[in-house]
């Protein structure tokens, strides 16, 4: 069987982005999963059925922790002779798709899910572009995670259009339909959770899941419905995720209406999702840049209409008016906007509710994706 080695820079990635992907993979292939250690990996390993590697990578620029990690995985790549080397997020990315290419691993793959970049500039932006081109043109192939991702690579000029290809419809790991199921959350843990956050039945429940950083545009979202629940008292948000105060921090007048709004609930991070989904009726999700975000494919899913801003791959799952809403990025006024207009139209909700599942399941459902980078993978020689 030939050998397949998946990598990316922390084991929560590789556990959460590519969740039974590997094990599905090590039907057809001797999969071995590499990242830095932690239980995320022993997790790997248990859940997936596969062997895994460690090899430190950071996720800021440290040149010579990386020359360290890059010799680690030409090591590797030497004494494994993998068939294909398919990397994950930017610095495994980067160090993975080098060192592959100097052990002269035959078929060397990197998946775009989000392009940290877009969000930097100067000297900073420079040599981060400069880093990426680096990165592809060791790749034989790349694959970015959505249509607009494809797009912005060619408009950057990073890699010839013929390098680049999307599987299926994007996402790098399709969602498990039969999961993120409403039906699957009892009443009485929906009860709990309302009592914990005193949710009343008049209550319209926005939600945010995912990492509580500047990036995924918290300032705005905090400060538009600060502004709205001084309008309507019957509005609630909660915030589910943690922060990344290390790497990419949100405002102190952010932080402090979190805690002063008595409607702003923060519960942190949280490995089962669906029971606050379950009891919201809107997701809010107005972030600055994505490669495609699993969040809105979990919540409409789970037959949640999505506030998204117009970004790549949130405009490609959510169409505006059908199964929600779509903003202009870093825009608060439109985004209250947004937020007061799916209060007002409890029936307009309703209808893009029922859009909302149906969708996921015809386009995104994880078996189409996987079998379809398998036959991406199947066509290699």
């Amino acid at each position: 069987m030939k050998k397949l080695i998946r990598i990316t820079t922390v084991p929560s990635s590789l556990r959460t982005l590519l969740k039974g992907q590997l094990q599905f993979m090590s039907s057809h292939y001797n999969v071995l999963g590499v990242s830095g250690d932690g239980n995320a990996l022993a997790e790997v390993r248990q859940n997936e059925g596969i062997e895994t590697h460690v090899v430190e990578m950071t996720r800021t620029i440290t040149p010579f922790k990386d020359l360290k990690a890059t010799y680690k995985l030409y090591k590797l790549f030497k004494a494994e002779k993998p068939f294909i080397v398919h990397t994950h997020t930017p610095k495994a990315g980067t160090l993975g798709m080098l060192a592959a290419k100097l052990a002269k691993v035959p078929h060397r793959i990197h998946t775009i899910a989000g392009l940290p970049l877009l969000e930097t500039t100067g000297n900073k932006r420079r040599l981060l572009d400069v880093v990426e081109k680096f990165t592809y043109s060791c790749a034989t192939k790349i694959l970015p995670n959505s249509y607009g991702l494809e797009k912005i690579v060619i408009d950057n000029n990073y890699c010839k259009p013929q390098k680049l290809l999307v599987i299926s419809k994007g996402s790098s790991n399709g969602i498990n339909t039969a999961h993120y199921d409403t039906s699957l959350v009892s009443e009485e843990k929906k009860e709990k959770i309302k009592n914990e956050l005193g949710i009343n039945a008049e209550d319209t429940v926005f939600i945010f899941i995912g990492r509580v950083v500047k990036d995924k545009g918290i300032n705005e979202l905090v400060k538009a419905f600060d502004q709205l629940s001084k309008r309507n008292d019957a509005v609630k948000l909660i915030l589910v995720g943690s922060k990344e105060n290390h790497l990419d921090p949100i405002l102190p007048e952010t932080e402090a209406l979190i805690l002063e709004n008595k409607h702003i609930f923060a519960v942190g991070m949280k490995k089962d999702i669906r029971p606050y989904v379950a009891v919201s009726h809107v997701l809010t999700f107005p972030s600055y840049r994505e490669g495609f975000p699993n969040v809105v494919l979990q919540c409409s899913c789970m037959e949640l209409p999505c506030i998204v801003s117009n970004i790549n791959g949130c405009n490609e799952v959510i169409e505006n008016d059908v199964n929600g809403l779509i903003i202009p990025v870093k825009n608060e006024i439109e985004l209250e906007k947004a937020m007061q207009y799916m209060i007002d139209n409890p029936e307009k909700r309703q209808v893009m509710s029922a859009n909302s599942r149906v969708k996921i399941i015809e386009r995104y459902d994880q078996y189409l994706v996987w079998n379809e980078l398998l036959k991406f993978y199947k066509s290699l020689n």
